[in-house]
């Protein structure tokens, strides 16, 4: 838990691939609007790194995300979750989760 998604780090978001995780994403302040002024844009730029990383690593980039909502938006939070759901669905589970089985 974090108090603002600019304290999210690219080692925490690889972390969650790294454990098993088929798909992550940051839910962040609209752009504009972040309480610690640019948190959010902070955030946005280690999800693109992270996305670049295992892009690199052969991985899908599409298994890391970052949406931009306010706390007012509870069903867009809902419609995200559904959205990310059946991504992750789509690509199917995680080989990072398949290769540590194996080992």
């Amino acid at each position: 838990m974090v108090p603002c998604t600019g304290r999210v780090d690219v080692i925490h978001l690889l972390e969650a691939i790294e454990e098993g995780a088929d798909g992550v994403y940051v839910a962040g302040c609209l752009e504009g609007d972040c309480h610690y002024i640019n948190g959010n844009l902070k955030a946005r730029k280690r999800v693109e790194k992270v996305k670049k990383i295992l892009s690199e690593l052969g991985l899908e980039p599409e298994r890391v995300e970052m949406f931009n909502l306010s706390a007012a938006q509870g069903p867009r939070f809902a419609e995200i979750a559904r959205e990310m759901t059946e991504r992750i669905k789509n690509l199917g589970p995680s080989p990072v989760k398949a290769a540590k089985k194996a080992a």
